[in-house]
């Protein structure tokens, strides 16, 4: 099918084959149709490539052996919206506007769809959305809107339709699945054992953890095979050797200390595979250090633009117009294994499903240390997972009645102190916090002045920020 209604007019696209000519990244012959694929609270562990073999992922291991894997991705903030919008935009969250869960950017903001249109592409999104808003992020609809389970259903044909709209025209499609968010309730659970599961150790081994663990493993089966139907389709089309596939994790899951809602590795670290034929090395690793605000950035470059030229829409404090991210592209194609020295992590409890009255968490994290402040450590850390009769932190609860391990771990997840320090070379489950160690105190100092650095230029004022939220939500 070919539809020139979609398409810019033939001089537009001849000058936009020019400046590609011009401008093209070294070892890039034409700009690439892209596709995102964006799971829901899936922490970056619980699959194949991520040294899980509990979970069958053979998608994900396939896309894997085809393309490179980020070992240090991150996101700033492990909850949905502010997630998405920040990967979206290119800015961090307070910046961007979008700190809270269910939040909005702040007017003028410019998203991805604004920028690859501007390189002649057309850009749409299948599932879940969770921006505002919606002049911010222009994408075209693709698929069915959200049905009454209140998820939008995945549709292979519709993703067929859209790649199929024009052979001319390159693409960017992201496809939003809304798995393996709660519920549990997609996948087959009965191929999961929960007595033969390993419990991942920062989490409490008792009958609710392991019988969740099942459903939650089956349901990132069900993404999987999501992602494969995706793979297929590129394959179907011929699209698949001039595709810039990517997949990603997303946050953590809703399980204490799962990573959801703290700043935690897992929530904060996710699962970053990209395929590229011809361009990316297959089967290959990075280390680099990254962050969501690289990708908009990265992706523009991978298009033909120079990512300096575009305009985020949203100055920082000292008036810096440019993008928070910074371009990956060198380290896709295997030029380069370094790119940040640190990444940084935000959450507000302010405004989210039962949570806290005023919690700030604020943390930056070298490649080997993680420093996170509570800024109001003094009060309880509160959220969905220990409220309104959670099943599973009310059965940890229980289990701590006998067990005075697992009672410190519940206390742990809920009474904080002012500061963590964590050494994640020794310790990769964040389980000994050192920030009392005096022979840490020069490494704290380090990562606390850092971390002030980057509050201030994002003009984040931590309690105040938090008691804000009002005026952020959607």
């Amino acid at each position: 099918m070919r539809r020139l209604v979609s398409r810019p007019g033939w001089p537009w696209m001849l000058a936009i084959g020019i400046l590609w000519t011009l401008n093209a990244p070294v070892g890039i012959a034409a700009p690439p149709n892209i596709v995102l694929v964006l799971a829901d609270d899936m922490v970056w562990r619980d699959c194949e490539p991520y040294g899980n073999p509990q979970v069958s992922t053979p998608n994900l291991a396939r896309l894997a052996r085809e393309g490179v894997c980020f070992d240090a991705m991150f996101t700033g903030t492990a909850m949905c919206s502010p997630s998405r919008q920040q990967l979206y935009t290119g800015l961090f969250p307070v910046r961007n506007g979008a700190f809270p869960n269910h939040s909005r950017v702040h007017a003028g903001v410019r998203s991805l769809p604004h920028h690859l249109q501007r390189l002649g592409y057309r850009v749409g999104l299948m599932g879940k959305t969770h921006f505002g808003p919606r002049e911010a992020f222009p994408f075209e609809p693709v698929g069915p809107p959200r049905g009454n389970s209140g998820r939008t259903e995945f549709d292979p044909d519709a993703i067929e339709r859209f790649v199929l709209w024009d052979t001319e025209q390159p693409f960017c499609l992201v496809i939003c699945s809304q798995e393996p968010h709660v519920p549990w309730n997609r996948g087959d659970a009965d191929a999961y054992f929960p007595d033969t599961l390993v419990v991942p150790p920062y989490l409490v081994d008792c009958p609710a953890t392991r019988e969740n663990l099942a459903k939650y493993y089956a349901e990132i089966t069900y993404l999987d095979g999501q992602l494969g139907a995706v793979l297929e389709v590129l394959g179907r089309t011929s699209r698949t050797d001039s595709t810039l596939t990517i997949f990603t994790s997303e946050q953590g899951s809703q399980f204490p200390f799962g990573g959801k809602w703290t700043c935690y590795d897992t929530g904060l670290k996710t699962a970053f595979i990209a395929r590229w034929p011809g361009k990316i090395q297959p089967g290959s690793r990075t280390n680099a250090m990254a962050q969501y605000v690289d990708v908009v950035p990265t992706l523009i470059e991978a298009a033909g633009g120079d990512p300096a030229k575009f305009d985020p829409g949203r100055p920082d404090v000292q008036g810096q117009s440019g993008f928070d991210g910074r371009s990956l592209l060198s380290v896709l194609l295997g030029q380069t294994d370094t790119h940040r020295e640190f990444v940084y992590g935000i959450h507000t409890t302010r405004g989210i499903i039962d949570g806290s009255e005023c919690y700030p968490i604020r943390s930056v994290r070298s490649r080997r240390w993680k420093y996170i402040r509570n800024l109001n450590h003094e009060q309880p850390f509160e959220n969905v997972v220990t409220g309104r009769g959670s099943h599973i932190f009310d059965a940890w609860r229980e289990e701590a009645a006998g067990d005075p391990l697992v009672a410190a771990r519940v206390r742990a997840y809920q009474h904080r102190p002012a500061e963590e320090l964590y050494d994640l070379q020794r310790d990769p489950w964040e389980l000994q916090n050192l920030a009392d160690d005096p022979a840490r105190a020069e490494v704290k100092a380090k990562l606390a002045a850092e971390l002030r650095r980057f509050m201030a230029q994002q003009g984040d004022q931590g309690n105040a920020t938090e008691r804000s939220v009002r005026h952020r939500k959607r």
